[in-house]
């Protein structure tokens, strides 16, 4: 079977939890044997983990472009994978046009408009209500949801989200969260640990957030704790902004990225993610659990993780609280190895590859025997692709014709 995925990035595990996300659905692919390729509009980065070692043919491609149309002439996937609403907007018309019998599906990665809600909530200061959802974005992102077949979801949170604010039916979408290993409990000891830790890649603007609400309010707090305490704060695409954070006499290391983000992490006693907007799973979280690492979060932070089982650490919203646990954390041995239990039985229990990879390929199967029902019942669906296949491809013929001039 012929799998094309379409991004607008290339796949950097080490960079950001939506890079190792799409290695990990990349990796479910190709253990099924299926015949991967991985199209991007970006140039590579020197980041990118290297795809063609792994017998994926990867391949660049030009938005707006008839090139892109010959391209899935000749490939003819089965498949088609865009990597965000934002890529389906571009290419789905094309690959509906090109390949109408290909199964087309949907990676949110974290759901936009839920993020986007939240940070404008943050702006102006007020708590968050339902109707902040109901925004541009939502409609770009909900449109592009009902024109594809299938839509991977990672945070239960945002199914339910989708299902009962914005009554997407339950059949368009598939939980897929992270996948990973058994944790078998060999970690660090306790006593060989120093410092906190802050990870998350400086792009995304919840992290960048968080590193401020540590600066200027929780770090301090624990400084006055624990005088000689360190936070060593790792993060991909540090800008000068970032950069002047770092100050030693205030025991606050900017680190930039981290080589082994699973080596830095399983040194650290606790890391700490005050994070106040964002949407999905927080991959920081499920490094710190397959390393041992007891954490420190909000709500948010710890969103749609947990389940039914305790957090490895605290959940604090209140940044006064949020200090208190982290010092607890760090300096009580027993709390702390109590945390890290909490933690291993966590993600052993809720994110297993084993527990997902069969039920993805048995739903793949099943929607594509029974593709032309599903699309009937889709009548929204089909509706949308229609007016998008007349606007936004005569759109992107206008873009080539005036490229053409240039």
């Amino acid at each position: 079977m012929k799998v094309c995925v379409i991004s607008s990035v290339w796949v950097e595990p080490q960079s950001s939890a939506a890079g190792s996300r799409m290695l990990q659905i990349l990796d479910i692919f190709l253990d099924k044997d299926f015949e991967v390729t991985y199209a991007s509009t970006a140039s590579p980065s020197e980041f990118a983990i290297n795809l063609t070692r792994k017998g994926i043919t990867t391949t660049i491609i030009k938005l707006n472009d008839p090139s892109f149309d010959t391209y899935l002439q000749e490939q003819q996937p089965d498949i088609v994978l865009f990597d965000r609403f934002m890529v389906e907007e571009q290419f789905g018309w094309r690959v509906a046009q090109q390949c109408p019998d290909a199964l087309r599906i949907l990676d949110t990665e974290d759901l936009h408009c839920l993020r986007n809600a939240r940070h404008q909530a943050l702006k102006e200061n007020r708590p968050f209500v339902n109707s902040d959802l109901f925004s541009d974005i939502a409609k770009r992102e909900i449109a592009s949801i009902y024109r594809c077949d299938l839509t991977l979801m990672i945070s239960e949170y945002e199914m339910e989200v989708l299902q009962n604010v914005f009554k997407v039916p339950k059949e368009l979408l598939h939980y897929l969260p992270f996948l990973v290993a058994p944790v078998l409990g060999e970690f660090v000891p306790f006593e060989e640990r120093a410092h906190f830790i802050a990870i998350g890649n400086f792009l995304h603007a919840p992290n960048w957030d968080a590193a401020l609400v540590l600066k200027q309010t929780i770090w301090p707090a624990i400084r006055k704790m624990i005088p000689d305490a360190q936070l060593h704060l790792y993060g991909a695409y540090a800008s000068e902004k970032v950069l002047q954070l770092h100050n030693p006499k205030e025991g606050f290391y900017v680190k930039r990225r981290a080589e082994d983000a699973h080596e830095v992490i399983s040194k650290a006693k606790v890391l700490l993610a005050p994070l106040r907007f964002g949407a999905g799973l927080k991959g920081k979280f499920i490094d710190a659990m397959q390393c041992g690492t007891p954490s420190v979060t909000t709500q948010i932070g710890a969103e749609a993780m947990q389940g039914d089982f305790t957090w490895g650490g605290y959940i604090e919203d209140d940044f006064s609280a949020f200090a208190k646990a982290a010092t607890t954390l760090y300096t009580d041995k027993n709390l702390w190895k109590v945390a890290q239990d909490h933690g291993r039985i966590l993600i052993n229990n809720r994110f297993q590859k084993n527990d997902f990879e069969d039920d993805f390929y048995d739903t793949i199967e099943n929607y594509r025997n029974t593709l032309l029902s599903r699309r009937q019942q889709n009548f929204t669906g089909q509706m949308l692709l229609h007016h998008t296949l007349q606007s936004t491809k005569f759109m992107s013929k206008w873009i080539e014709e005036k490229n053409k001039g240039k």
